[in-house]
């Protein structure tokens, strides 16, 4: 096999982001995996911005995607604004997010998470819901739950309509959401 570049050399290996094969000369000198130079100045498959304004250490914004060429990990997200594949902050947004107030495939808030799965101390929606106020296809609340299942002290489900979840979704909401039998 011969370098993608450079035709007549033979090529030591694959970069491990393009998967283009690569000869001695066209290897990055700086990353410790095989990578050619054109993915290492690119820095990743992905983008990046972080703000100049901090809060302390973190950045008011970070916006990540991508990988890290040199360990070939998603990359994290860390700002008091959050958004990537992978968040983390006051507000995070992403695949996998963790903060305050999250939005994510997998969200886990401290205040409110909603995603496919949200697990939070507050207010959790999603198809798989935990937390103090749970809304969701499987709801577990700590307080109050609504969902196609749920569980929790006061609960409103297909079968069932708790009269102190019904009034707090009702003093919250004004009943919107809940099932017709419910309101």
């Amino acid at each position: 096999m011969n370098c993608f570049t450079h035709e007549r050399v033979s090529a030591v290996g694959l970069c491990t982001v393009c998967q283009k094969a690569l000869c001695r000369a066209c290897v990055a000198r700086d990353a410790p995996r095989l990578v050619c130079r054109s993915c290492l100045e690119r820095g990743t498959i992905g983008f990046e911005f972080r703000s100049a304004m901090t809060l302390g250490s973190w950045p008011l914004v970070h916006i990540c995607t991508g990988l890290d060429p040199a360990t070939m990990r998603p990359k994290m997200a860390r700002g008091v604004i959050a958004i990537g594949n992978i968040a983390v902050g006051g507000v995070a947004i992403g695949g996998l997010a963790c903060g305050l107030v999250t939005v994510g495939g997998g969200s886990l808030g401290l205040l409110f998470a909603a995603g496919g799965a949200a697990l939070g101390l507050g207010l959790s929606i999603g198809g798989l819901a935990v937390g103090s106020v749970a809304i969701g296809g499987a709801a577990v609340g700590f307080f109050y739950a609504v969902g196609g299942g749920a569980l929790g002290p006061a609960i409103i489900d297909g079968r069932r309509c708790d009269e102190a979840a019904r009034q707090f979704f009702l003093r919250w909401v004004g009943g919107f959401g809940l099932p017709p039998s419910c309101r």
